[in-house]
This record gives structure tokens, sequence and C-alpha cells, in this order.
């Protein structure tokens, strides 16, 4: 809210403005005025000129568009005595700084407003009748909620028709229509039309509940030639794809590890981005060091685009021989500190090849099981392997497996650290506050003087410290700068490979400082819908046709299912009783306080590679 002294309405308004500018985004800061809206194309805004208590809406008000006067239109309408401007059908065209003015007596108020609008999905698909097409929708990720998008059909006179969620295109035909990745708060809400008729041509909208549309697509269904024929599928062939991987010839080159730590570092930041779309705020657990090596144990047995696609999703060199001897060296550094297991589950009548049982006991230290008759067995016997293969801190990963699954990938993984500088003992606890704003008391670790390095990192605009912990491992907590959502997913967006390479650098060169430390009592215990996350790193065909003949050479064998647990626990454990220090000198020392949401990195100095990423955003 600006409040000016004027002679004029005019250009002497725009010239004293300037004079008092600063102390103008001051007063709005303080009464929290939004002066930002971000809007899809399509949606309605409606802009605020004055709050009712400033006692002015008797004020004739004067609204502008980029420095033009507004007059009434089907695209801005005005609403009680001008207080209010409704903007609808947004367009780029909406776009830039709406002000309003009003004049009483030798003062003028004025307030200003910025609309920025998303870029919107258009475009037009071809397709024959009878091939499923999927509809793309992906909506910007601070208009997501915890409901799913809705598809509509526009007629040619205009009308609109619910789609998804809804009864279907036509009497029977609900069962055409399905998500391919939808999810409520997911910013993928793409759907799929299974066999498509020509009925089915028209304009498809998809949008939020509120009207904001996200895309808007031209379906034309062609119909097929009475005299053409339905294509087949080529019958299946290993013809060439039949040797075994090929062998590492530099097995002492130091350059096979190096490139492999540094797919991995990519590979891990690249799992971060893909798992926050679907899921854009609640908790975060996974293991790419893990996960990395399920991956590569499938590459084993993969040949020709396949293998290819594996690669790229690793973020590996094409045609690198010596992926699985630095995945079975990396594994070996590690033991001791990560209890890691990955098993390959299958059908007893899927003949694994030879060349493949043996290198797969070779890199992996792994053998091939296969499935039993009954799911419930079936899940009785995974969970008692994860059991048994995690030291009892996951027990239970599946409550049944279908009876005809052919290729059961599975992975679990657990962790925990001593800290090497303890925390103090004793029952704490602090006001942790939510991405919402709400808040919630929960137990954490307190330190007075904490010995550790922590540094601003201006790349990440988040507050980074770092937690040595036992086994060679390195805790690094990110903390953005505020509790909101928006200032989590800028942190977010700047992760990469280099940005965590550029930040761990800068902290173990900065020289450890007494801190005082907040830090939430940690125990996460998630499982990833990994199906769902292949498909996200391009490895769809894996569920659908993939080249696995150097798994399995005798018939076409798909991916039923993959399973990824992580579980991570950083407590009080290590730190000695009835050692309380006062805390007399604890304003003297910066403080680092993680009590509100943050990403955390666990890293092993060992081997230099990722081990666990995540997000916690409720403790």
């Amino acid at each position: 809210m600006r409040q000016l002294t004027s002679d004029a309405f005019g250009s002497s308004v725009n010239m004293r403005c300037q004079t008092i500018f600063v102390f103008v985004l001051q007063l709005l800061f303080e009464r929290c005025w939004s002066l930002k809206f971000h809007a899809a194309a399509g949606s309605t805004l409606v802009l605020p000129c004055f709050p009712s208590e400033r006692g002015i809406d008797h004020l004739p008000i004067l609204w502008k568009h980029n420095g033009k006067g507004i007059v009434p239109s089907p695209n801005f309408k005005f609403e009680q005595n001008s207080m209010f401007l409704s903007v609808s059908k947004i367009t780029p065209a909406s776009e830039g700084v709406y002000e309003c003015f009003a004049r009483e007596e030798n003062i003028v108020w004025m307030n200003t407003h910025t609309i920025t609008v998303e870029k919107l999905t258009a475009y037009t698909l071809k397709i024959n009748e009878g091939w499923d097409i999927n509809l793309m929708c992906m909506s910007p990720a601070h208009l997501q909620s915890d409901t799913y998008a809705q598809w509509y059909k526009v007629s040619p006179d205009g009308n609109t028709s619910l789609l998804w969620p809804g009864d279907g295109m036509a009497e029977g035909s609900a069962n055409r229509v399905e998500w391919v990745f939808g999810s409520p708060g997911n910013s993928d809400q793409s759907i799929t039309i299974k066999s498509p008729v020509v009925g089915d041509s028209g304009l498809y909208r998809c949008e939020s509940v509120n009207g904001s549309i996200f895309s808007i697509i031209q379906l034309i269904v062609e119909a097929s030639l009475l005299f053409s024929v339905a294509p087949t599928a080529a019958p299946h062939s290993c013809a060439g794809f039949l040797s075994a991987w090929e062998p590492c010839l530099d097995t002492d080159n130091r350059s096979g590890t190096a490139i492999l730590k540094e797919s991995l570092a990519e590979f891990s930041t690249s799992l971060y981005h893909h798992l926050q779309q679907l899921s854009p705020s609640g908790n975060l657990l996974y293991s790419p060091i893990s996960i990395g090596s399920l991956l590569t144990h499938l590459l084993l047995g993969a040949r020709g685009a396949t293998r290819g696609k594996l690669e790229d999703a690793l973020r590996l060199p094409r045609e690198f021989p010596c992926v699985h001897l630095q995945m079975g060296r990396m594994r070996n550094v590690l033991n001791g500190s990560v209890n890691m297991a990955s098993q390959i589950f299958h059908n007893p009548n899927l003949t694994l090849t030879k060349s493949f049982l043996s290198q797969t006991l070779k890199f992996y230290s792994s053998q091939p099981a296969p499935l039993l008759a009954d799911g419930l067995a079936n899940a009785r016997m995974i969970n008692s392997w994860v059991s048994q293969h995690t030291q009892n801190t996951i027990t239970h990963l599946l409550d049944t497996l279908e009876p005809d699954t052919q290729l059961l990938l599975l992975n679990a993984v657990a962790f925990r650290g001593r800290w090497k500088t303890k925390f103090e003992s004793g029952n704490r606890t602090a006001v942790f506050t939510k991405l919402n704003g709400d808040t919630e008391t929960v137990p954490v670790l307190y330190s007075s003087q904490h010995s550790a390095s922590n540094l601003y990192i201006r790349e990440l605009k988040a507050q980074v410290m770092l937690f040595p912990l036992t086994g060679q491992t390195s805790l690094y907590i990110l903390l953005p700068k505020t509790h909101s959502l928006s200032d989590l997913q800028q942190l977010e967006e700047g992760l990469s490979d280099r940005s965590l390479a550029l930040m761990m650098e800068a902290l173990r060169s900065s020289p450890p400082e007494l801190i005082e430390v907040t830090l939430p009592k940690i125990r996460l215990d998630l499982q990833t819908d990994m199906s769902a996350l292949l498909r996200k790193l391009d490895l769809s065909e894996l569920f659908e046709g993939p080249n696995l003949c150097g798994l399995h050479a005798e018939a076409p064998v798909l991916l039923d299912g993959a399973r990824h647990q992580a579980f991570l626990a950083l407590t009080e454990e290590g730190v000695e009783a009835g050692a309380a220090t006062a805390t007399i000198f604890s304003r003297s020392f910066p403080a680092f306080s993680a009590t509100r949401p943050f990403v955390l990195l666990l890293w092993s100095d060992k081997a230099d590679m990722p081990l666990f990423m995540g997000r916690v955003t409720q403790p």
C-alpha cells in the first residue's frame, strides 16, 4: 500500500513514487501484501485494490495495465466500485504490472500487482484408431494440490463434459481411460486413452479444480482402412545377443573408478528430481548407490537398445564394459558401513543363462532364486531374506506376490551411524515448523557447543552443516532460508552433481567452529514406488518388451515389479550418560537449528559416493 501527496493524477504521481520507493517496499512487507501472482493460461485472477479497513471504498478507482488505462471488457471486469479487478481467460498478453489509484483531496492512494503467466501445453495429436495414446498434462509446482487434475472433452459447440476422473468417454468405455502416473499432488497428470475410435476425436483440456488450464490437446483419430492388416510383433529372437557381458580389460585402470563415481553422483541427483515430482512435499529417503547397484545388476542381462536405455538412465557412458567390475569393488569398499542387499527372484520356469548366473555371483555376490507357487509364501520368503540382510532393520517389504510373476528386482538397504561429536544427553524438544506454517513439538538432539563446519552456500541458497559420522561417512544437512515450500523447491532445483561437489569441497576446507545445534531426531523407513520411478527414468520398456537376452534367451521376459526400501536412523546412540553441559555460553556461538523442512545427504568419504539422499518435512 502506498500513500502519496500529489497535485495531479498522472506523471507527477510516478515521479513522487520514486522518491519514497524504499519506504513503500518496507511498508508493504510489514503488512504482508503479495505483489506477485502466478497464473496458468485460461484461468481467472481477482486483484484487490485496497483493504476495506482503509475506508476509501467510496472513492473513484482507476486501474492501469502496463501504464495504460483499463476499460471494462470480456477479459477485464470491475467489482465493488472497482475495488477488485477480475482478469479472466488469462493469456501471455495478460502479463505485466497492474496499478490501481484512488484520489482523496490532495492524497493519491496506489497499489501494484504483477502477473506472470505459466506456459500452456497446446498441441495436436494424430493417430490411427485402435492405438493407445497418451495425453500429456504437467501442473506447475506452485499450483499443485492434494486433488487430481480434471480432464474435459470440448464439443464443437464449445460445451464441455468431464472426461476423467469420470464415467469414461462413452457407454461401456470407462475402462479405456486411465492415469499414466496420476496421484494427488503429482505434477504429472497425464492420461492414456486405450483403443481410441474416430468418435474420440476432438479437443481435450486438462485443468485444476480451480479452473487453471494446464494442457489443451487436439486429438485426431483416423479410421483404419478395411484392407489394412494390424501390426504383428516380430517373433522373439536372441540371435546376435547370446554372448556374455564383455570382459573388462583395464582392471587396474583408475579411470574406471572415476567414471563410476561421476556417473553415480549425477544419477543420485537425477533420482532426487524424479522423486520430487512423484512426491512434491512429503518425506523422501532413498539410496542412489543401492538403486544403482540394482539397475546395473539388471544391465548385466540387457542387450541392444535396452542396454543403451539402462546406461543412459544410470548416466554411464555407452559400452562401458568395466561397470560391473567397478560396482563389485565399490560394494567391497562399502562393506561394514552400509548394510546393502539386492536380489533377483524369478519364476522357476524362467531358465537364466549360465553366463548371467556366473557373472551375477562374481560381480554382485548374489545367486538368483526361484519363486514359489504361493503368493503369501513368496512374501514370507522375501521378507525373511530382507530381514536377514538388513540386520532386522527392515522386516516387512511385501504383503503378497502375484503367482504368475516372472521376474522381481528386490533391494533393501539400512544404515546406522554414530556421531563423532556427541550431543548432550537428556530429553529435549523443540518446535518444528512445517511447510504450511503449522508447528509441532518434536524430540531433538541438542548441543550448546558443537564443533562442526557450517557455511551458507549461495548456489543452493541454503545454510549447510557437515556432521562427521562413524564408518567414514558424513551427513550434510541443507537448510533452506525459511520453512516455505517455495524456498525448499528453490534449494531442490539447484541440486546437481556439480553443486554438491562444490558444497562438499567448501565445507571440507572450512575449519570447524563452535555452533549451537538443534537437530530433530531422525528415524525414516520409506519405500519408493520403483515402478513409477523406472518410468520416469525412461525405462518403461522394462515392463513392455525389453531385450534381456543375456538373462533369459528362450522367450521374452518382462519386469513385473521392483521394490526399494531405505531405513535411516540418527539418534543419541553413543552419547555418554550424564554428559549434559551447561548452556551458559550457547548464545555466544552461531546457531544451526534444523527445526523446519530440510534436505539431507549421507556421503561415503571412504568410497567418495552418495549413500542416501532425502528430504525431511515431517520428523
